[in-house]
């Protein structure tokens, strides 16, 4: 699958970056530290498929996705790749070193961890489901449909970012939410394959329960060279909460 994508060109020689995000996101979520990175890296910010402009499939497996990365990194002539994901985006990230270690220099994994996690109904998705079957004809339509499902204002503005309009001036949504729904349970699942033994870092953010203690162990027999860094003060969202914190963690362990 040809992937959505923005390359920020720059004339490093270093060897790139590529930022995945995670579920419901699109590449415009990690924009900040991409630009942060520009000056000591080429990057690429991706769109996972069935997010953001990148085409949809019935499908999206940890193992689909990862394909679709190394699918993008062959037709751009990269041979190898720093990867930064972010929570879904991170357990792609983990696939891609697990599955692909050869194409993967070093991988930093923001707040996300190797485990399968419980299936936990999400009401956003009933949320997305009805904006998806609804003629919406204007954002403050959606956010009104949305807050019946999601209470905090700003994970409703995060969400309504997948709102596109249309030629005819009514929205529709980026996302293909009968496919995240119907993967619903894979995307829970934990990424599998050989440990991956290159340079690994996790950031987990202080006031998040993705990553926790008991989950060391996994990650280091998965990751046996992964260093864990907290960033205090910070929820699931890290990157976007203390963005100077996140970004000069992650251009310190690329540049070393």
């Amino acid at each position: 699958m040809k992937l959505n994508f923005i390359h920020n060109a720059s004339q490093s020689t270093a060897t790139p970056v590529l930022l995945l995000h995670g579920l419901f996101g699109s590449l415009s979520n990690l924009a900040n530290t991409s630009k942060a990175l520009s000056s000591d890296f080429q990057t690429y910010r991706l769109d996972l498929r069935n997010h953001g402009k990148s085409p949809h499939c019935a499908t999206m497996s940890y193992t689909e996705m990862a394909a679709d990365v190394i699918e993008l990194m062959d037709n751009q002539g990269i041979t190898q790749a720093n990867i930064i994901g972010h929570s879904m985006g991170g357990k792609v990230a983990m696939q891609l070193a697990l599955n692909y270690p050869q194409r993967i220099n070093k991988l930093i994994v923001a707040d996300i961890a190797p485990v399968t996690y419980s299936r936990q109904h999400n009401p956003a998705l009933d949320g997305l489901q009805l904006l998806g079957q609804t003629t919406l004809e204007s954002r403050k339509q959606a956010d009104a449909l949305l807050a019946s499902y999601v209470n905090e204002a700003t994970v409703r503005a995060f969400l309504l970012k997948n709102l596109v309009r249309t030629d005819s001036g009514n929205y529709n949504l980026h996302l293909n939410v009968s496919a995240i729904i119907s993967s619903y349970e894979i995307l829970a699942a934990a990424p599998t394959g050989t440990p991956f033994t290159g340079p690994t870092l996790f950031l987990k953010g202080s006031e998040s329960a993705y990553i926790q203690s008991k989950h060391n162990d996994v990650i280091l027999q998965l990751f046996p060279e992964a260093k864990i860094k907290i960033i205090n003060d910070t929820g699931h969202w890290l990157h976007s909460e203390k963005p100077d914190t996140f970004n000069r963690l992650a251009k310190q362990f690329l540049n070393n």
